[in-house]
C-alpha cells in the first residue's frame, strides 16, 4: 500500500518538529517536506503534489488564508488546519481557509494528558483526508468571500425549477441546513442568495469542533447581509424571523411545541450537534411547511431526517457531487431516494429564494 505523502507547513520549530515526531511513527504516512512559511508552502506543494497538508494559519511572508486560496485554486490538495482558538482574528482566518477549501481543522496540542487523544486524532484526520478528492476553487470565487453583500433576488434558471406540486400548499414556516466539511463556503454561497426579508427563519447545524465554534455565527454575518446568532433554548420559533440561527457546538437543535431547545441527548453518527437531530424534529413539528437543504459534508448525517421531511410534504434538496468538497452526506440522501431535486450549489439559494416566495405567494 502506498504510503500517505504530507507536507507539514508550520512556522513554529517546536510544533513543527513535534507534528513531525508524531507523522513519522506511523508507518502508513511519508514526511515529503516541511515549510516555514506560506510561500515556501505553495511552491512545495507545486513541485512535491503531497496527498495532503497539515497548515498552520499564522505564517510568515503569506499567511495560511492565502497560502489555502492559491493551493486551491492552482494545485488542489486536502488541507489540514492546525492552528490555535484563542483570538477572534485567528479563528476568522480559520473560516475563511475554510471557506476557501481546506477540508477539517484541528486545535493545536495543549501540551498536557489531553495531547494522547489529539495524536491520535491527528494521524487519522491526515489519513482519511488524503482520500478526499478535493474541487478547484477559482480565485475569482474566492474573491467573494469578503464583506457582506446585499443579496437580491435571483431569476430561476432552468435547472433549479421545481415540481408545480411543490409550490404549492402552505407557506414556508422555516428553512433548513445541514452542513459538514465544506460547510463554511457552502453555507455563505446559499445565504448570500436568499434575501433577508423573506419572513422565515432558518435554522441550521454544522460540524465543527467546538473549540472553533465559537465565534462562527459572527464570521458568518459578516460574510452575509443576514443577521446570524446561536441558538437559545426556550426561543419561540416565530421570533427567529429575519435571523439565521446556528445550532451551538456541542448541543443538539430541535423544535418543540413551537419553540427552539438544546439538549445534551447522545450523539448520532459521531455528531453533536446532529443535522438528523434537527431534521427529524421539525418534521414531526412542522411538516410540509419546510424547505431542507443538505449540504456538502462527509459522513450519513442528515439523509434519514431529510427523508423526514419528504415524507412529510416538505421540499427537500441535496447538494450534487460535482460542487461538493466532500460528497458524503448529500450522497446518502440521494440513495435513499429524500432529495426532491440534487441541485448545484449556485443553485441551490436561487432555488430555496424561489420557493420562499412562491409558497408566500400561494399563502396570500
Amino acid at each position: 500500500m502506498a504510503k500517505v505523502r504530507v507536507l507539514v507547513v508550520e512556522d513554529s520549530l517546536t510544533v513543527r518538529a513535534r507534528l513531525r515526531e508524531l507523522l513519522s511513527r506511523d508507518d502508513e504516512i511519508e514526511i515529503v517536506g516541511e515549510a516555514a512559511d506560506g510561500k515556501t508552502a505553495i511552491e512545495l506543494c507545486g513541485e512535491l503534489r503531497p496527498d495532503a497538508i497539515s497548515l498552520d494559519m499564522m505564517l510568515p511572508v503569506m499567511s495560511g488564508v492565502a497560502a489555502t486560496e492559491y493551493i486551491m485554486a492552482y494545485c488542489p490538495t486536502p488541507i489540514l488546519i492546525v492552528s490555535s482558538s484563542f483570538n477572534r482574528g485567528e479563528l476568522f482566518e480559520t473560516y475563511d481557509a475554510l471557506a476557501a477549501g481546506a477540508v477539517d481543522v484541528l486545535e493545536k496540542p495543549r501540551g498536557d494528558e489531553s495531547d494522547v487523544v489529539w495524536e491520535r486524532k491527528f494521524i487519522s484526520t491526515m489519513k482519511l483526508i488524503a482520500r478526499i478528492k478535493v474541487v478547484t476553487h477559482p480565485r475569482a470565487r474566492l474573491a467573494a468571500f469578503g464583506p457582506a453583500r446585499a443579496a437580491t433576488p435571483a431569476p430561476i434558471q432552468p435547472s433549479v425549477q421545481v415540481h408545480s406540486q411543490l409550490t404549492l400548499g402552505h407557506a414556508c414556516k422555516v428553512i433548513v441546513l445541514g452542513t459538514s466539511t465544506g460547510g463554511p463556503g457552502a453555507l455563505v454561497e446559499v445565504l448570500r442568495a436568499i434575501p433577508p426579508d423573506t419572513g422565515t427563519p432558518i435554522l441550521f447545524v454544522m460540524h465543527i469542533d467546538e473549540a472553533f465554534g465559537a465565534a462562527f455565527a459572527q464570521w458568518l454575518e459578516v460574510q452575509t447581509s443576514h443577521r446570524v446568532v446561536c441558538a437559545r433554548g426556550g426561543e419561540p420559533l416565530d421570533a427567529c424571523v429575519g435571523r439565521v440561527v446556528m445550532a451551538p457546538p456541542g448541543r443538539h437543535l430541535v423544535v418543540r411545541s413551537g419553540r427552539l431547545h438544546l439538549t445534551d441527548d447522545p450523539e448520532r453518527h459521531s455528531c453533536r450537534p446532529s443535522v438528523d437531530v434537527l431534521f427529524e424534529s421539525v418534521s414531526r413539528e412542522i411538516g410540509a411547511n419546510v424547505v431542507a437543504c443538505l449540504l456538502t459534508g462527509m459522513g450519513r448525517d442528515g439523509a434519514a431526517g431529510l427523508l423526514e421531511i419528504k415524507r412529510a410534504g416538505g421540499l427537500t434538496i441535496a447538494q450534487d457531487e460535482a460542487s461538493s468538497i466532500v460528497y458524503g452526506m448529500p450522497r446518502e440522501a440521494a440513495l435513499l431516494g429524500a432529495a426532491d431535486r440534487v441541485l448545484p450549489l449556485s443553485d441551490i439559494g436561487p432555488a430555496v429564494a424561489a420557493l420562499v416566495r412562491a409558497r408566500e405567494g400561494a399563502k396570500r
